[in-house]
């Protein structure tokens, strides 16, 4: 029996986060996990470059039952705070878009920054180590059996994260730890996820794998981003696509603005101005991708004798019935591709068992559970490493 102040289960983003700033406070702490390589999780996100926070972040960017939840943390542990550890060990990142930091070489460097930080801090980080049980102690904290040793610790962290990508080793362990211990766990679905398609739609698309195109996607409940599309073999990806995902519901359609940059109504009217002999089909290959426009007409969207007329010849109400099309064309998922290619599992632990500001469990004095495991689902673009952060931090400071 190996007696050590924490231990934690998982080692992820948020568990060797948490590991760290644990160790540095004096505690003894040791990280148990079942995979080969720590973190794998970070090392294939973003390309292998690891999109590994955005400087935009704030609570809104986040899904929780509890919309309060994610303040305490995000608040004293920010994406600031993150960036300045990744200056102190040099690691060399450039800014994308909407606030997103990439590395400029690998993940690996993210990865190499939470170990030597934990290799300061003196935490063991155990790997091919599978939890086979988990119990109160007789007297005070918990013990842990696994596969190579026993343990029993003070606080037990529970940072296995989600379902997703289960060839990386993910697992429901952290799930039915909390069922275990009488903690409410949410639900759970695939998030961040490409949707697969209806055989007729599948048809439909047939020959637009690879196209991309610049649109505002919209779910039923009025959520929007503005982002890309991008059409698959199996179906719609792109980013837009896997952040509306994490607010669709099986059955419902999204509604998919094509142009949502610039009023339809109004180009045409341009178009009767300077090129009036011009076909409608023809004008609209210069705005989205010509086999698409095939596609529509092909489908019925608009008809094949309004798109061969010259645009000076069209009448208003095809005009605006043209608009309505291109500006609000819906389209119905027939799901998702599920955790196999989801970024994030939405749902699980349900916050309200848990303190904001520990992650410390009402029903089990010291058991905390913190980043993917909890119902606390980041957009897209590097909000859910911050939410490890943040989380792994806050919790290392109170084991």
């Amino acid at each position: 029996m190996i007696t050590t102040d924490v231990l934690i289960i998982g080692a992820g983003a948020a568990g060797l986060m948490c590991a760290a700033q644990a160790g540095y406070r004096g505690k003894s702490v040791v990280v148990v996990d079942m995979g080969k390589k720590p973190a794998r999780k970070i090392l294939i996100s973003g390309g292998g470059r690891c999109n590994f926070t955005n400087q935009g972040t704030t609570p809104n960017h986040f899904i929780c039952q509890n919309p309060h939840f994610v303040k305490s943390a995000l608040s004293r542990f920010t994406a600031d705070n993150f960036i300045e550890l990744v200056d102190r060990h040099d690691i060399d990142y450039h800014h994308k878009t909407l606030g997103q930091l990439f590395c400029d070489n690998s993940a690996q460097d993210i990865v190499d920054v939470l170990l030597t930080e934990c290799d300061w801090a003196g935490v063991s980080v155990n790997l091919r180590t599978e939890v086979l049980s988990v119990r109160k102690g007789p007297e005070y904290g918990y013990l842990v059996k696994t596969s190579d040793k026993d343990y029993q610790c003070k606080s037990l962290v529970i940072a296995s994260g989600g379902l997703t990508m289960p060839k990386l080793g993910a697992s429901p362990i952290g799930y039915n730890i909390a069922k275990q211990f009488g903690l409410d766990v949410l639900p759970t679905i695939a998030a961040l996820v490409p949707f697969t398609l209806h055989d007729h739609d599948k048809k439909r698309f047939d020959g637009l794998s690879g196209i991309s195109i610049n649109c505002q996607v919209t779910s039923e409940d009025g959520v929007s981003f503005h982002e890309n599309i991008l059409f698959t073999h199996r179906g719609l990806s792109g980013p837009a696509i896997l952040q509306i995902s994490s607010y669709w519901q099986a059955g419902q359609a999204i509604t998919i603005n094509l142009l949502p940059d610039n009023a339809l109504n109004d180009i045409i009217n341009n178009w009767r101005a300077q090129q009036p002999q011009k076909s409608l089909k023809n004008l609209l290959a210069t705005l989205l991708p010509k086999r698409f426009i095939d596609v529509l007409i092909n489908d019925g969207t608009f008809a094949a004798k309004v798109a061969d007329k010259a645009v000076n010849q069209l009448n208003h109400g095809e005009i605006n019935n043209l608009a309505s099309a291109i500006h609000a064309w819906q389209i119905k998922p027939n799901g998702t591709e599920g955790y196999r290619t989801a970024e994030v599992t939405l749902g699980g632990i349900n916050t309200d068992e848990l303190s904001s500001k520990t992650f410390e469990t009402n029903k089990a004095k010291g058991l905390y559970f913190i980043g993917e495991v909890i119902d606390v689902t980041g957009h897209l673009g590097g909000f859910n490493f911050q939410w490890c952060w943040s989380s792994g931090w806050a919790c290392g400071q109170a084991v």
